[in-house]
């Protein structure tokens, strides 16, 4: 590992440089990372691809925690490891994705049939997003045969899931006249719905994801716990956090949230710090599945998980 001093580096890693830019810096983590990753492949045992990020994530905390300067060389190279694997399994998923869709060689697209549909139902120019209806959804989507081609092509500019109208409604109806955040906004699509539905709504994040998202104006800068401070808000929703995060644990250490919601993946190694979820004891978690039908589309096994602060807590 190159040497250089542990803060310029850990500097350098909140930008969230993509897998290249890790792989271009450490060659030499990156080298032990793909082999080790390479091996549970071919095992093919999807619960130790699990067990091995977990194992990684746990020894890149461990590793934060200490204040020994001897350990730090070691724990910064764990941390950035770490992050390689993570990096490297989404990226692995979305070519077995495009690869089972058919499209291994070549642009990945769709047709013009498939194209159409997709665009009249989930976008309304563009790659902007609409609130979906649920109706039509599930009378048209059934005819689009290229349906696993759909998050390879737009997962690289943020979009990791489409919010139907309900879900938009019903959501609106959980947070209510209550003051709420959302963290790691994105392109603030999540806030914008909601705001259209009359929610008091503040759309926030790190804007470290410059190169793929386009942030508007008004989804304002401020990492996570920025955010949690300065508007201390009773509600906090956030949709398809980073899995292993470093940022939802001031959730539940701020005291004015009272409800968290969180739209994620049902498998737990593909969004959210599950480990934190666990450890928390101020808030009673629940999958509400009713919610995570009305995310789109029902390939992604999306979920929905909600916190709710237990009254003991309050």
């Amino acid at each position: 590992m190159k040497p250089e001093s542990h803060a310029k580096t850990l500097e350098w890693l909140k930008t969230n440089p993509s897998l290249e830019e890790l792989c271009a810096r450490y060659p030499g983590e990156w080298a032990a990372v793909q082999q080790e990753i390479s091996a549970i492949v071919e095992r093919g045992v999807a619960e130790e691809l699990k067990t091995y990020l977990e194992r990684l994530s746990a020894s890149a905390a461990r590793g934060n925690a200490s204040s020994g300067k001897r350990q730090t060389g070691a724990a910064l190279a764990q941390f950035i490891r770490s992050r390689m694997a993570h990096e490297s399994v989404k990226k692995l998923c979305l070519s077995t994705l495009a690869a089972d869709a058919g499209a291994t060689k070549g642009k990945l697209r769709f047709n013009l049939f498939n194209g159409y549909i997709a665009q009249k139902l989930l976008f309304s120019k563009g790659l902007e997003r609409k609130p979906v209806a649920l109706f039509w959804f599930r009378l048209l989507w059934p005819l689009v045969w290229q349906k696993k081609r759909l998050m390879p092509l737009v997962q690289p500019k943020g979009i990791y899931c489409f919010y139907s109208r309900e879900l938009v409604e019903a959501l609106a109806g959980m947070i209510a006249s209550r003051n709420c955040l959302e963290i790691g906004a994105g392109d603030g699509t999540l806030t914008r719905f909601l705001k259209n539905q009359g929610v008091q709504l503040t759309a926030t994040d790190n804007h470290g994801w410059g190169n793929t998202v386009a942030y508007p104006d008004w989804v304002l800068k401020l990492d996570a716990r920025e955010a949690l401070a300065n508007h201390r808000p009773e509600v906090v929703i956030c949709s398809w956090p980073p899995a292993q995060n470093d940022f939802e644990r001031y959730v539940f250490t701020t005291p004015s949230v009272q409800l968290y919601i969180v739209i994620g993946s049902r498998h737990q190694i593909a969004s959210g710090n599950w480990k934190d979820y666990k450890q928390q004891t101020a808030f009673e978690l629940e999958e509400d599945k009713e919610l995570g039908a009305l995310v789109l589309p029902p390939e992604l096994e999306s979920a929905v998980y909600v916190f709710r602060r237990k009254t003991n807590h309050a």
